[in-house]
């Protein structure tokens, strides 16, 4: 843990592997084109935003140990390669650990299933991540014995973790963080859910499990609570439609809801690939950060980033992409013209999300 007197988390690691499985679209498909709406003057989530130091949180896509990725664990301490001195270098930083951490368990009935020992908090705590989520389409890819592993490991590591718990309060919990003076809310939940695992990998009040996109009232109600205890608020969300470089209608809807509740900055991931991140009246939403620890990367999935968002408060002043790509499931950051036309390709993405690029 660094730079705080209170626990952090926030360097966001999304690592989409080409091929994981995903949930139907098929609501989609009738689905009206959403318009994003500011919220009204004078409402909950309509605070005034006082002057604080600025601070930077770094976000990363989907990250986790599998294949040929789970011998850099031998070396927890540089893991995760090139990229450990810009993830170090922001005050928050945070990813999306998509994998469950066990060594044992059944497979759940699906394509791709990712497992990890619990090494793998001591290499992201190594390389500057804050605070993972696990809520994904891979969280409890080893069923309820995998799911009592990964809490368990958890708890002995004290490595901050949201979107997963025992219940539905606790995977819906926020993570709170102190950091120079700025009091940040951190919570993580997935919208993308295989068909016939969504009711036995949902948190409830009775059984454990991953904090639930899909009971959207559920997450504002969260976000509307963290916006009375935090300075900023922040939501990583599991979402969209494998290698779908647009925003679903789905995508558009719940950050409409989510920045009226209060939320501040929202990111994800999903699809594989980067998709547009802009402004939102004041807010920032990234749509998606794609892969960034990940074995299969290869072609487009291989394009990733690291997002850096300046905060004075809750209020956003920058946001910045720092385009990489991962070769051997290892990301690293471009220099030179093949940086510059990184920028220009993920700019480009903006166009379809009704987003802006400057506040």
């Amino acid at each position: 843990m660094r730079r705080f007197p209170l626990p952090v988390a926030v360097a966001v690691v999304v690592t989409l592997a080409a091929g994981a499985a995903a949930c139907s679209d098929k609501s989609d498909a009738n689905m009206p084109p959403i318009k994003l709406t500011p919220s009204a003057p004078g409402s909950p989530s309509a605070r005034v935003e006082s002057a604080k130091e600025p601070i930077t949180i770094a976000f990363a896509g989907d990250t986790h140990f599998y294949a040929q990725l789970s011998s850099r664990l031998a070396a927890p301490s540089t893991a995760l390669g090139p990229t450990i001195p810009w993830l170090k270098r922001a005050d928050f930083t945070m990813v999306n650990l998509e994998t469950a951490i066990t060594t044992r368990g059944t497979k759940a009935p699906k394509q791709y299933n990712f497992r990890a020992p619990a090494s793998a908090f001591t290499a992201l705590k190594a390389a500057g991540v804050d605070v993972v989520s696990m809520a994904n389409n891979h969280g409890m890819d080893f069923g309820e014995v995998g799911l009592a592993d990964s809490l368990a490991a958890i708890k002995r590591s004290g490595y901050p973790v949201v979107g997963i718990g025992k219940n539905a309060a606790e995977a819906y919990k926020p993570y709170y963080a102190t950091v120079k003076g700025t009091r940040l809310a951190v919570i993580g939940a997935t919208q993308v859910l295989d068909d016939n695992l969504i009711s036995a990998w949902s948190a409830t009040n009775t059984h454990g499990g991953l904090a639930s996109a899909k009971n959207a009232p559920r997450l504002i109600q969260e976000v509307r609570k963290a916006r009375k205890q935090a300075d900023a608020v922040i939501v990583y969300l599991h979402w969209g439609k494998e290698l779908e470089p647009c925003p679903l209608p789905r995508q558009k809807h719940l950050a409409n809801q989510l920045v009226h509740a209060g939320a501040d900055v929202i990111v994800g991931g999903h699809a594989h690939i980067p998709l547009g991140g802009g402004f939102f009246h004041g807010r920032y939403i990234d749509y998606g950060m794609g892969n960034f620890f990940f074995y299969a990367a290869s072609g487009k999935t291989a394009d990733t980033g690291i997002l850096e968002v300046t905060l004075s408060g809750r209020k956003v002043l920058k946001a910045q992409w720092r385009p990489g790509t991962i070769s051997g499931g290892v990301p690293r950051l471009l220099t030179g013209a093949a940086r510059v036309q990184a920028l220009t390709k993920w700019n480009a993405l903006r166009r379809c999300t009704g987003l802006t690029a400057r506040p």
